[in-house]
């Protein structure tokens, strides 16, 4: 019965107990918000650096070593891409290593999966040398090997980049299919 005479506790606004938890109420959601401003914005700076760092890095290689006047003087099939068009897939394959090697580093799967990190530099580089080679050097036999070793390197990328974020696993998706595309024409420039 003593619970029958228990009287409810009415809470005024102006008493100072709830004032001082209303102030801290506030403070803690505005410190929440700063930091959750904070992470946000290192993100996007984080996000800007992976993705424009490769992506520079192609272009600067376009730029040097990829107005091969050797490719569009040679003989090739129909089903050969233009110049140009090779360039713009190549700057597409990096944006979307760099996006998922992103989305990798912000999982914390370069931590959880050390070789991850080596086998996306192993296929940046391989692709950045795979330009130079065939196109400036005609060194069409060592690029099929630079060009099936960065696909190598880029089947271990999805296995690795799969297993942490299967969103960062299927962008390397498409990177797959044009290193792939990529061996045949140099298979192709072979026998020519």
């Amino acid at each position: 019965m003593e619970s029958q005479t228990l009287k409810q506790r009415l809470v005024r606004d102006d008493d100072p107990v709830v004032t001082k938890d209303k102030d801290n109420n506030e403070k803690n959601r505005g410190n929440r918000r700063d930091k959750r401003m904070a992470m946000a914005k290192r993100g996007i700076r984080s996000l800007a650096v992976a993705v424009s760092f490769p992506l520079s890095l192609t272009l600067l290689n376009i730029y040097m070593f990829g107005s091969g006047h050797n490719y569009s003087a040679l003989p090739k099939p129909f089903w050969f891409p233009p110049a140009w068009l090779l360039h713009i897939t190549c700057m597409a394959s990096s944006f979307l290593m760099g996006l998922s090697a992103w989305l990798v580093w912000a999982e914390g799967g370069f931590h959880a999966r050390p070789t991850a990190l080596s086998l996306y530099m192993a296929q940046l580089g391989l692709s950045l040398l795979w330009t130079p080679i065939v196109f400036w050097l005609r060194a069409s036999w060592v690029g099929l090997v630079v060009c099936l070793a960065a696909f190598g390197a880029l089947v271990g990328c999805w296995r690795d980049f799969r297993a942490v974020n299967p969103i960062a696993g299927n962008l390397v998706k498409p990177c797959l299919a044009w290193a792939a595309f990529l061996a045949i024409v140099n298979l192709k420039l072979v026998f020519l």
